[in-house]
């Protein structure tokens, strides 16, 4: 077998050089020289493997998925793993990715599935003392301590599984590549060729990776192209429950989310995340409301808690938590300009209790409505729920999904609902649940904090 040869390549502009330089000659970009494969010169004629088809000739065939036996998780990637797949889950250090990935493991291997879990990080008696912790015991779960990318291939055309996890994709090395297991170059071609083996034997891969400071997948941006899913595990190490959300989906959408609880004997799923959210939440209190985001098909209940006092300096303090941070100064600003409330002078502080993330517009009111509750020092009605969005003119703006939002209200014990006056029409309103329907914050206001 010849020797492999390798030459350098500008990452911005595409500049070849046979020896790597800090600086780029062609764009003058410095640190972006990254080693790679040369690929060999095809004289042979060109092979036509499938032709052109008109859109209508072209037949639609449903994919054939493995369940995980984890509905949350199913419901992400949109009804189970798609056979010959590769899937990147990604997620901060020690947020529950490998527990996730062995659980899934022992559900497909307990089915009659082969599962090969791959470790670079971990020996094979380290995962061995989390599936015992866990309870995970089964004869067609195979684990392989390795990170040469050869060896690895070499084991999954021998054992031929199902399902193969790789953990984590940046440690593991193509020997011919001189680079550092991690690097741009490593991370880019050991993808490669676990995309080529999903392919090639149909086998469904799930490869996990780190994620840099800023919360994005360490290595190459093309990493996250050349993978059919991306899923992110997110959560506070200081909160038990975790979100696992789809940022990239060829098989379903990216906008469901499954929620699951760190317990001593793994992740347990949370069928009914609202119940969850409101737990423990204070009564007659000011600053807390409660409002309803849609995330994906599911509507989640989240409590809102907002604090506003005097400031103690020149300029007001804003902090936020759980929500942008430039919305609710614009909200703030609505409120001030349109209801006349004077909060220029008092600090705010808000949070979304549970520490869940939201971005949906229709919870504008319920930001609103805390703020207000919290400078009047009027409590909300524990058992209303505030929908809509709010803009600049103070107006409230209709929202989608609204029959399932109130139909989550009612199961979870809500009689009353503040909702835009134009979601009001054509809706079918269930028994034990009234609706106040407002056209400006004022009136909802005026509904909520008597005025």
């Amino acid at each position: 077998m010849g020797k492999i040869k390798t030459n350098f390549v500008c990452q911005e502009c595409g500049y070849e050089s046979l020896k790597w330089m800090g600086k780029c000659p062609g764009c003058g970009s410095w640190n972006t020289m990254v080693e790679e494969l040369q690929q060999k010169d095809v004289t042979s004629p060109i092979v036509t493997i499938s032709k052109p088809l008109t859109i209508n000739e072209i037949e639609i065939v449903e994919e054939e998925r493995y369940t995980t036996y984890l509905e949350e998780l199913d419901r992400v990637l949109g009804g189970g793993i798609v056979k010959g797949s590769l899937i990147l889950v990604g997620g901060d250090p020690g947020i529950g990715k490998s527990t996730l990935l062995l659980q899934v493991a022992s559900n497909i291997s307990s089915k009659g599935k082969i599962v090969l879990y791959v470790s670079g990080e971990e020996s094979a008696r380290q995962i061995k003392l989390r599936a015992k912790r866990i309870d995970i015991k089964e004869d067609r779960l195979y684990i392989l301590s390795e990170t040469n990318l050869a060896s690895i291939e070499k084991y999954i055309i021998e054992i031929k599984p199902h399902v193969v996890i790789i953990d984590s994709i940046q440690t593991i090395y193509r020997a011919e590549l001189q680079s550092a297991p991690g690097s741009v170059s490593q991370v880019r071609e050991a993808t490669s060729v676990l995309m080529r083996i999903a392919k090639t034997l149909n086998i469904s891969i799930f490869i996990v990776g780190h994620v840099t400071k800023e919360g994005s997948i360490a290595g190459p941006r093309v990493l996250e192209h050349m993978v059919d899913t991306v899923l992110y595990f997110e959560g506070n190490r200081y909160h038990t429950y975790r979100i696992l959300r789809a940022v990239k989906n060829r098989f379903g959408s990216t906008n469901e989310i499954g929620v699951f609880e760190m317990r001593e004997k793994g992740l347990v799923e949370i069928k009914n995340p609202s119940e969850l959210l409101l737990s423990g939440r204070p009564s007659n209190v000011s600053g807390s409301c409660v409002v309803c985001s849609m995330e994906g098909t599911r509507p989640v209940l989240v409590e809102i808690q907002a604090l506003t006092c005097a400031t103690s300096f020149g300029m007001p303090r804003r902090m936020a938590t759980g929500v942008d941070y430039n919305r609710v100064i614009l909200l703030m600003a609505v409120l001030e300009k349109r209801v006349g409330m004077q909060v220029q002078t008092f600090d705010a502080y808000v949070n979304v209790a549970g520490g869940l993330k939201l971005d949906e517009p229709a919870c504008d009111l319920g930001i609103i409505c805390s703020i207000a509750s919290s400078f009047r020092n009027i409590p909300i009605d524990t058992k209303t729920i505030v929908i809509g969005e709010v803009g600049l003119t103070g107006e409230i703006r209709g929202v989608s999904l609204i029959e399932k939002r109130i139909l989550e209200a009612k199961k979870l014990g809500f009689s009353r609902c503040v909702i835009p006056k134009e979601n009001v029409r054509g809706i079918d309103i269930p028994n034990g649940i009234s609706i106040i329907p407002a056209s400006n914050i004022y009136e909802a206001l005026e509904a909520l904090l008597g005025g």
